[in-house]
């Protein structure tokens, strides 16, 4: 909650005065509702905060799929080589950031696959595993991404659902647990 005096904006945990009168920075935390309006301050919703992920600073949606580059009159964009320059949308950048969080997951075990093409050391079961796992829940996950039909699946997919137990538990197919931790 924000708050206003005569118009203009109050920091809260900011000291402030009002007329002859010197107010301390915790004042606004332990004053009531009343004792605000007393003196002329009046509380005003703060601004909605919107997932930059998904929506602009506005509440406009991003754009889902990727879309092809324009300038002002509408000319399609080319890049240097020629091709045509693509605007990604948000199911592009969300699917290029699962293959960024698999490739990471992925690689605190690559020495192993390493080892076995230098000296054909077995690499253990858990590890080979664990890496399937990885490669199969990034899949399903971009898979799921593509199936979102618009903003507010999407939103949903990135939530977490309450289960009767009242813990919560993702929407999204999570990634396998690390085996060695």
């Amino acid at each position: 909650m924000a708050f206003k005096l005569n118009g203009s904006p109050l920091a809260v945990d900011v000291p402030f005065t009002v007329g002859d009168i010197n107010y301390p920075a915790n004042w606004l935390r332990l004053s009531t509702a009343d004792e605000k309006t007393a003196i002329g301050i009046t509380e005003v919703a703060d601004d909605p905060v919107y997932d930059s992920r998904f929506y602009w600073g506005n509440g406009t949606a991003k754009a889902l799929d990727d879309v092809n580059a324009t300038d002002e009159n509408g000319d399609l964009i080319k890049n240097e080589d020629g091709s045509q320059m693509v605007i990604q949308g948000v199911k592009s950048v969300l699917k290029a950031q699962e293959k960024d969080i698999a490739g990471s997951l992925l690689a605190r075990y690559d020495w192993y696959v390493v080892r076995k093409a230098e000296k054909s050391t077995a690499i253990p079961t858990a590890i080979t595993t664990y890496r399937d796992g990885v490669r199969t829940a990034c899949t399903t996950r971009e898979t799921e991404i593509t199936n979102c039909a618009d903003t507010a699946a999407l939103v949903t997919l990135y939530g977490s659902t309450e289960q009767s137990d009242k813990t919560w538990k993702p929407n999204m197919t999570q990634y396998p647990d690390d085996p060695n931790s």
